[in-house]
């Protein structure tokens, strides 16, 4: 079996951006690290070091002895610590702020550096694997980076992003039709391929959106 990460290890494998899994640490803990598998060293410069898939499951896997108190931060604060995009209906979001939108600006500009690093060519204008396993999140985060309102608990006006039974397929609706068409507009440029539908039983619009592959 293979050993868990030590606790330097595992601080390091934790403060990995959240979406990119870009590492911060000394020399040798990275190294450690890609020697673990956990993480690898990107070729081309600034050879900065990234979390493995291997990596990511580590950073996902709550440690027994942290869950108590990892709850209670969460409980505390309102989130676990970890930088999540909104996909809306969540029934408590916070006024947004300066310190949300760098948030967002942060997480947007490191999925465009994902792409770059994961894409085969390189490109930024297509989405990457990364967003094709996590497609709600992928959608929310590209709404809200472009300054889209996410609905709140209630009924009010805003979008919402869900998963839906089509593959690598989400559903967004937003009950102003000149937002939702904002929306498909924003989702297309991010490069996903959009789709306005109608609900049989109600006659709402929606979006069903895809990432583009092309």
């Amino acid at each position: 079996m293979t050993r868990p990460p030590t606790a330097a290890q595992r601080r390091v494998i934790d403060a990995a951006e959240p979406v990119t899994g870009r590492l911060r640490g000394t020399e040798f803990q990275l190294a450690a690290l890609v020697k673990r598998g956990l993480a690898f060293r990107h070729p081309r410069p600034p050879h900065d070091h990234f979390l493995t898939p291997a990596g990511h499951r580590v950073r996902e896997e709550a440690e027994p002895s942290a869950a108590p108190a990892a709850a209670e931060a969460a409980s505390a604060s309102g989130d676990g610590g970890v930088f999540a995009a909104r996909v809306g209906g969540e029934e408590e979001i916070p006024a947004a702020g300066p310190a949300r939108t760098r948030e967002v600006h942060s997480a947007w500009q490191g999925l465009l550096e994902l792409r770059r690093m994961t894409n085969t060519d390189e490109a930024v204008d297509r989405p990457c694997g990364w967003e094709r396993t996590h497609l709600v999140r992928a959608a929310a985060l590209a709404l809200e980076a472009a300054g889209h309102r996410p609905a709140d608990g209630g009924t009010g006006a805003g979008y919402r992003v869900r998963a839906t039974p089509q593959p690598e397929a989400v559903a967004v609706r937003e009950p102003d039709a000149g937002a939702l068409r904002a929306c498909a507009a924003t989702l297309e440029k991010a490069g996903w391929q959009v789709g306005e539908h109608t609900e049989p039983r109600t006659g709402a619009r929606y979006l069903l959106a895809s990432p583009r592959r092309t």
